[in-house]
């Protein structure tokens, strides 16, 4: 058996398991059976996205308290990010709204800016932020 890199065990327990082919299941399944930490966390992780999944914000308390009452310590940090904006993360847990056309449209501006950097002045970046807009950029 091959030794597995951490970028694969991290895809296999973030990725729904019917996407897994049998082969990653199993392997995943025997590391899981060799380290209960991991295995607690991967299950904590899979709780996490089917809140995401299913707009289940409103039971995001109930599965921080589980996370808090486990000893992993990466999961407490987490927790305590998500409880700085506990509303907003609830909301967005809850909501059909996205900010993801926004967040697009931002993106495509930072990479016109990134692009021009030192070499023009504001009147062409608007010029190709409005022109990008159209979509001739």
């Amino acid at each position: 058996m091959s030794p597995f890199s951490v970028r694969d065990v991290t895809s296999w327990i973030t990725r729904h398991p019917d996407s897994l082919s049998t082969d990653q299941a199993q392997q995943l399944k025997d590391i899981l059976a060799r380290c209960p930490a991991l295995d607690r966390a991967a299950g904590h992780v899979r709780a996490f996205a089917e809140l995401m999944n299913n707009r289940q914000g409103r039971r995001l308390h109930s599965w921080i308290a589980l996370v808090q009452a486990d000893d992993l310590p990466a999961l407490h940090t987490f927790t305590t990010g998500l409880g700085h904006d506990l509303d907003a993360v609830v909301a967005g847990l809850s909501m059909p709204y996205s900010s993801g056309p926004i967040e697009g449209h931002n993106n495509k501006i930072k990479m016109l800016k990134r692009q021009m950097f030192g070499r023009a002045n504001f009147d062409l970046l608007r010029k190709r932020v409005l022109l990008a807009a159209r979509g001739r950029s």
